[in-house]
């Protein structure tokens, strides 16, 4: 299993758009992929959003949000867990 973190800084005024982006326009896109498992939307204070998806092999990267709703562009992090 990878986990895929995916975050986003948004633009103040662009912050409900992005959530709204992640949620009707990027995420969709996986929900027929045979290997992605889950994923999760979180948010911040600060105008972070999060997206934490679960693969059983080869993540495929989120499309890149419109840059008007977006501080910087996105970065992403694959994980495996640890066995302990």
């Amino acid at each position: 299993m990878i986990v895929r973190m995916w975050e986003a800084r948004a633009e103040s005024y662009g912050f409900a758009d992005l959530i709204t982006w992640v949620c009707e326009t990027a995420l969709p896109e996986f929900a027929h992929d045979p290997l992605h498992v889950s994923s999760e939307v979180f948010s911040s204070t600060d105008h972070r959003v999060v997206v934490i998806s679960k693969w059983r092999s080869s993540p495929r990267p989120l499309p890149e949000p419109p840059a008007t709703l977006v501080a910087r562009p996105p970065h992403s992090w694959d994980f495996t867990q640890v066995d302990r």
